[in-house]
């Protein structure tokens, strides 16, 4: 089964994933394969944009080789924000769409805590594509921030 996570930056996609995850399913957040990817020391978050960048493209490859593998073992996915060909994909592919969404004022605050204030700028976007739109998530508090 493909899980795909999505929510505004910070608002406890990969704590929702480790609360869901077993140890045999395969994890895909950029956060944590660009932390892989990166020397001793260097951030969780806000990382180098040229360690970024090697790390989308090794994001992609595992995408590719999970979604083979969808019949044989579990995959959850961190996709801030999916286009419309991306939930197309996964809609075919059988996926379960997450949305975790603790409130756009308790996302301001997690980002202003703790991440590049270049964050906000997604986080605003995020909640501006969905106004208007019926809330599909229900608030979550992920963890003691």
């Amino acid at each position: 089964m493909l899980y795909v996570v999505t929510g505004p930056p910070a608002a406890g996609k990969s704590s929702w994933i480790d609360a869901h995850a077993k140890p045999t399913d395969v994890v895909i957040d950029l956060d944590r394969i660009t932390t892989a990817l990166t020397g001793p020391g260097a951030p969780q978050w806000n990382q180098h944009p040229l360690a970024l960048r090697v790390a989308h493209r090794a994001r992609y490859a595992a995408m590719d080789e999970a979604f083979q593998l969808l019949d044989q073992l579990d995959v959850y996915l961190i996709h801030t924000m999916p286009s419309a060909k991306h939930m197309t994909k996964y809609k075919r592919l059988k996926a379960r769409v997450i949305v975790v969404d603790p409130g756009e004022a308790v996302v301001m605050q997690r980002i202003e805590a703790m991440r590049d204030a270049g964050m906000q700028r997604v986080a605003a976007r995020w909640y501006n594509a969905r106004r208007g739109k019926p809330r599909e998530a229900m608030p979550q508090a992920s963890r003691a921030w």
